[in-house]
């Protein structure tokens, strides 16, 4: 039987960064010859979970739905980087326990950034048309995000390059033995 894998689930508003981080904590994991899968929101929407919209009960089932595939990979020893806003406390904590119950391990990552600062880093022009009401219930603007009150990790993008949060993300891997140690020769 494979060793369990583990989950670095991060969340955010659109815009603080999950992703960018993602990327780059995928780069480094793949370097080290590890078994890793990145899920983002915005893919997976457009195929596991496109026929959802973005109401309450919708974005529960969006990342029910999400857990579920998360913990099949992390019970496969599959190193799972999750990118999801997952505004909800109640849901975040769900996934915790459907991984932990694998004997894998869960890291929470909340990637820190004001409304404001992910407004002005909107490409897309989210931000704009949710301040201007022709977009519902748009997380931080018309629609709540519960912050972590206890996250494995934060990373406050608004003072931190994308570098030194996959970093401090690395290096609590590492600290906490879910990875190995990187040799430097």
């Amino acid at each position: 039987m494979n060793e369990p894998g583990f989950v670095v689930w991060f969340t955010g508003l659109s815009g603080s960064g999950k992703t960018t981080i993602a990327v780059e904590l995928e780069k480094k994991l793949l370097k080290r010859n590890l078994r890793v899968q990145r899920l983002d929101g915005d893919i997976v929407r457009k195929s596991l979970t496109r026929d959802l919209g973005f109401t309450e009960e919708d974005r529960k089932k969006n990342i029910e739905r999400i857990t579920f595939v998360t913990r099949l990979l992390a019970k496969h020893g599959v190193a799972t980087l999750v990118s999801f806003i997952s505004p909800y406390i109640s849901v975040r904590d769900n996934a915790r326990k459907e991984v932990n119950e694998e004997n894998a391990k869960f890291v929470e990552v909340f990637v820190n950034a004001s409304v404001e600062e992910c407004a002005s880093r909107d490409i897309k022009g989210l931000y704009k048309k949710a301040f201007a009401g022709e977009i519902e219930n748009f997380t931080g603007v018309s629609h709540p995000y519960e912050e972590p009150p206890t996250p494995e990790i934060v990373c406050n993008t608004e003072y931190e390059t994308e570098e030194e949060s996959t970093k401090i993300v690395l290096d609590f891997l590492e600290k906490e033995k879910i990875i190995p140690l990187q040799i430097k020769i």
